[in-house]
């Protein structure tokens, strides 16, 4: 399943609309995609409105601790954890050290500092630790890392959460190709473990949505943790 080539031009002048209206960047958001992008990393951070829509849903949630799966350059930490209480917290997971160096750069210029810890490793290896520590549990959760793992990522998200935690995961639509029955790309087929693992997990209650715009066709996943 594709979309029409000819409906970007659209998808991303929308998004446009509404990130210049109500979504706005500022220069330490700004300069974090321009940092990331110099230092080579691959450009798949959130759009503004979507980490927007993040920022909206740690305040709303009444989040003080946050988790984050797959740090990148920090752009949607920084949407995230400028959500947060003066005591809040938010820890971010990163597989790769040379993004995390970016990540971290970003995020002090941001001001955030003291409020983002981030750690780097596998987050596989990292999430056992959290548990161990006793770290959780978290209010709100974003998985935007390897789609393979994400039916693990889902299942620690759970571990390290408490009744009423919101779980947030992306790139779940893949540009429609998760209605695939048999996908021969891994990330669609854990994509789709981690859909069959929330169907009949019955602690979270649950709904995704497709969206469009500068990242082309793709969706979010929304979960919440009921016991």
């Amino acid at each position: 399943m594709t979309t029409p080539d000819h409906d970007q031009p659209q998808w991303t002048a929308v998004d446009t609309y509404f990130t210049d209206l109500i979504a706005p960047g500022d220069e330490a958001l700004t300069a974090a995609l321009a940092d990331s992008k110099a230092a080579g990393l691959p450009e798949i951070a959130v759009a503004p409105n979507q980490g927007k829509l993040l920022n909206l849903l740690v305040a709303t949630q009444g989040a003080r601790n946050v988790l984050e799966i797959g740090t990148l350059g920090g752009y949607s930490t920084i949407w995230m954890a400028r959500a947060l209480p003066a005591d809040g917290r938010l820890v971010t997971l990163e597989y790769s050290p040379a993004h995390a160096e970016v990540a971290r750069a970003n995020i002090a210029r941001a001001g955030l500092a003291e409020t983002v810890e981030v750690r780097v490793g596998a987050a596989l290896d990292t999430l056992p630790l959290l548990e161990k520590e006793g770290a959780g549990p978290f209010d709100f959760v974003f998985v935007d890392a390897d789609k393979v793992n994400n039916p693990h990522y889902v299942s620690w998200a759970l571990k390290l959460s408490r009744p009423g935690t919101l779980i947030v995961v992306d790139n779940v639509v893949r540009n429609g190709k998760i209605a695939t029955e048999h996908p021969d790309d891994p990330a669609i087929t854990g994509t789709r473990e981690m859909f069959d693992l929330i169907a009949r997990e019955p602690r979270l209650d649950a709904t995704a949505v497709q969206t469009v715009g500068t990242k082309g066709y793709d969706g979010l996943l929304l979960a919440r943790v009921l016991r």
